[in-house]
Order: C-alpha cells, then structure tokens, then sequence
C-alpha cells in the first residue's frame, strides 16, 4: 500500500468495474446469454447454427449444446451457463428454461434497482418466491408411478422433444422408459425408486442408424471370436473374466538357451504347447464354456478352446 492507496496488479486487458456499473454489466451479460437460446425453446422454436472458429458446424435447438459451444469471458455469463450445466447434468433437461428465467429475473432486479431497492432486498424477495414457487409445483405435481408405463412414455417423449432424436421419438421411447424400469431401485426408505444412470450404458454401432437401436438385458462387448471354430451363441453361460494373458510370459531377465540338437528344439517346442495346453484344460476344468480376457490369447489356446467349444474373447475393455 502506498500513500494509504491499494496496489493492484491486473493484466493490460483486464478492466475493474464497480457499484452500479458493476451490476449493470453483470445483468447485460446474463440477458445477453439468454437471447441467445430464448429463440428456441417451445413448439415454434428454431435451430441454430453454430460455427468454430476452425469452421465446424453444428445445427440445434438444445440449450446445453448452445450453452457448451459459447465461447465467454465474462465471469456473470460464466455463472449462468455453470447453471444451465448443473440443471443438464442433474435433470437433463430444462437448459433453456433455466437461462431464460436467468436473464427475467435479471431484467427485471434492474428494474427494481432503478427504483432504489437494495439488491440484498430483491434477492431475499427471490428466495421467498422460490419456496413459494415449490410449494405451488408440489402442490399441483402429478404422482409419478412406476407401474404406469404410459405417463413414463409420456415422460421420456417430453424430454426427446428438441433433441437431435426427436424424429425418431416413437422407437426411442419405449426403450428408453424399458431401460430405466429394469435399473430402478428402492431406495433406503423404501418408499421411492431411484435410478443410477451408470447401470445403462449407451453403445453406437458406426454404420447403424437409430432404427437398429434396441435394449439388452446384460453386457454388450463390441469383440468377435478368437477363433471361427468356436460357438456364435452361449446359454446357460458360465464366464470365466480374466485379468492376465493366456499367453507364455517373457522372463524379466534376459538370459540364452542353447539348443544343440534337433530332439532338443522339438522337446522345446513341445514343452511350450503343453503349457499354452494347460490354460485351456483350467479353464475347461472350472466349468467355464465363456472367457473373456483383458489381455491377449495365444494362438495355440485361442485352438484349445474351440475346440473344446469354449467362446473366448480378447483385449475386452
């Protein structure tokens, strides 16, 4: 401090505003961020199309991937499209509304500041309203029930409406609300079903198009047999997961092996089969007719097991 006046040290480009100046920066910038989604939202809303600086584009109406694509410096836009992400992360759904009823409710406190109302005052009317607003909405909700496929259909088309598979809602739909009801559980009071989005797993095929979507009932490994030989379809799978090859490991150390003769080539040689020959016959023994294994399966166990009609399956994530 010199002279009783703060030293402050800010790169050339950085620019320090306060009191009224301040706000009113702060409320441009959260109006401005909702201008640029407000167009789309509801049954007459429209697409846009955003262009990077390296010329990709993207053409939609979803108010996440508007919100994701801006590129702003501003620390009150910031915090808006902070919003909008928590509300998609949390809910899914209502980005748009969120930043819109942002950029009202900044409209109109500036109004009321130009009144000469405290913003303390205007933010604890605020609060009060938002209780109030959740008293309303609980009060009039509709009583979702689990058994009721219909209305979770009706759910789920709703939040469709606006994506980029909206064309497709019909087929997309019912898989949907078929997925979750498979994954929902009760929670610790057993009074509500709750879903962890985790256990469904979402798989693009490239080359496929959403009319070859559908729901499977397990896991999903985008793998192809080790071998032809070996069967196409398992029941009653009894799987074997391996963590380890099923291959001859190389010794950390180096070291030579010298072979004189050809009967020690072929002892050699026979010796390497008979413990690649071992791994099948364990796994054969445990009963397993399924392996998947992480790391690689040499070619001469990879034979073993077709033959002895066992499906494997290597390098699985």
């Amino acid at each position: 401090m010199l002279a009783g006046q703060p030293i402050v040290i800010l790169r050339d480009n950085v620019e320090v505003t306060s009191g009224m100046e301040a706000q009113h920066s702060n409320i441009m910038a959260c109006k401005a961020i909702a201008e640029a989604v407000r167009t789309t939202l509801g049954p007459r809303g429209m697409d846009k199309m955003l262009v990077s600086p390296t010329g990709d584009v993207v053409i939609t109406n979803d108010g996440a991937t508007i919100l994701h694509e801006l590129k702003v410096e501003h620390p009150a836009a910031k915090m808006v499209i902070s919003v909008a992400e928590a509300q998609d992360d949390e809910v899914g759904d209502g980005t748009t509304t969120a930043t819109i009823l942002i950029g009202a409710l900044m409209e109109e406190a500036e109004s009321l500041m130009k009144k000469g109302i405290h913003p303390t005052v205007i933010a604890k009317g605020y609060n009060l309203a938002m209780h109030k607003a959740i008293e309303v909405l609980e009060a009039n909700a509709i009583k979702g029930d689990i058994k009721k496929k219909d209305l979770l259909e009706k759910v789920a088309a709703t939040a469709i409406t606006g994506k980029s598979i909206e064309s497709m809602k019909s087929k997309i739909t019912p898989i949907i609300v078929d997925a979750v009801l498979k994954v929902a559980q009760k929670d610790a009071t057993g009074k509500n079903n709750t879903v962890d989005e985790d256990d469904v797993r979402i798989k693009t095929i490239v080359g496929d198009s959403l009319d070859d979507a559908e729901l499977i009932e397990g896991f999903l490994i985008d793998k192809t047999r080790c071998d032809t030989g070996m069967p196409k379809r398992v029941s009653m799978a009894v799987v074997a997961l391996l963590s380890q090859p099923l291959e001859i490991k190389k010794t950390e150390t180096k070291s030579k092996i010298k072979i004189t003769s050809s009967e020690q080539v072929a002892a050699f040689s026979e010796r390497e089969k008979a413990a690649l020959k071992a791994f099948a016959d364990k796994i054969k023994a445990s009963g397993a007719n399924v392996v998947l294994c992480q790391k690689g399966i040499a070619d001469a166990v990879q034979y073993y097991l077709s033959h002895a009609k066992i499906l494997a399956i290597q390098d699985v994530p």
